[in-house]
């Protein structure tokens, strides 16, 4: 984790220092017309890039091993998503503003920016700054996705060798989680593979949305701690713009979706329903 603190560091000072550098380099020209592709290009390239929000995501995978989880992670969540977001506008100011947005078109804007504007060098310390980024992302990625599939079958969902402990980490789903991140990544191409994380992460997120709606009045569970506010209208609305931006995707996405998502119906209604804690507690 400190490796990753320090990747981490490295990478919010590389975002810094474009952002600081780029705007004296800005031409508020390139900045019109404002929106080239009206409402439906903004909507498009957020379901493009809704991937980034695992990143969110992942500051709740760690719940179980968080001290005072109902107050410290929605802080930490709320906390992440302002800061991101600010950064993100930022660089997509200086971005657009350095190079006209018919010419971003490439595998990474951010340093061709820069040689666009001569500063090959500060380009450089840019790809340094990628690189980093790209580790974090991976152990976040890692890491969140090692302990969804330890809590599934921690309770039975699936079989529970994936809910097995060594050294107070998952290590069947670590192991697990990498060898398919290892396949995926070197067999499906990169689009493809965006597309398919962006229509499984709204997939999630929508299903979280309204199953808030039941849980909140569920008779066993302990609502005492973080609410989510404006119930029940926020999380109706968070719904529906999952949906609005699932809607952007290709069909192709929603076919490889629909595939996924039928494999983990026959695991459910095969293993999961039988062997679950819930249906553990009917039989007794």
């Amino acid at each position: 984790m400190a490796i990753n603190r320090l990747m981490v560091l490295v990478k919010l000072l590389i975002i810094a220092i474009f952002i600081v550098v780029g705007f004296f380099y800005v031409q508020p020209a390139n900045w019109h017309p404002y929106l080239p592709f009206g409402a439906k290009g903004v909507l498009a390239g957020a379901a493009m890039v809704f991937f980034a929000y695992l990143g969110f995501d992942a500051v709740s995978a760690s719940a179980p091993e968080v001290k005072n989880p109902q107050h410290t992670l929605p802080r930490g969540i709320i906390g992440t998503l302002v800061i991101a977001t600010i950064l993100y506008v930022l660089v997509a100011i200086v971005l657009t503003g350095m190079v006209p947005f018919t010419k971003l078109d490439v595998a990474d804007p951010v340093a061709f920016a820069l040689s666009a504007v001569h500063l090959r060098s500060v380009g450089g310390i840019i790809s340094v700054g990628a690189l980093a980024g790209m580790f974090t992302m991976m152990v976040t990625m890692i890491y969140s996705s090692s302990r969804l599939i330890y809590a599934i079958g921690r309770d039975g969902l699936l079989p529970r060798w994936f809910g097995h402990v060594k050294g107070h980490l998952p290590e069947n789903a670590l192991w697990t989680v990498v060898l398919i991140i290892a396949i995926m990544g070197g067999l499906v191409p990169l689009t493809q593979l965006v597309n398919l994380v962006n229509i499984g992460t709204l997939i999630a997120f929508a299903f979280v949305s309204i199953g808030i709606i039941p849980l909140r009045r569920h008779q066993a569970l302990n609502n005492e701690g973080f609410k989510v506010p404006g119930y029940p209208v926020t999380p109706i609305i968070s719904f529906l713009f999952c949906l609005l931006l699932m809607t952007q995707l290709s069909v192709e996405t929603w076919i490889m979706s629909l595939i996924w998502f039928a494999f983990g119906l026959v695991i459910y209604f095969s293993y999961g329903i039988r062997h679950g804690h819930v249906a553990e507690k009917r039989i007794e």
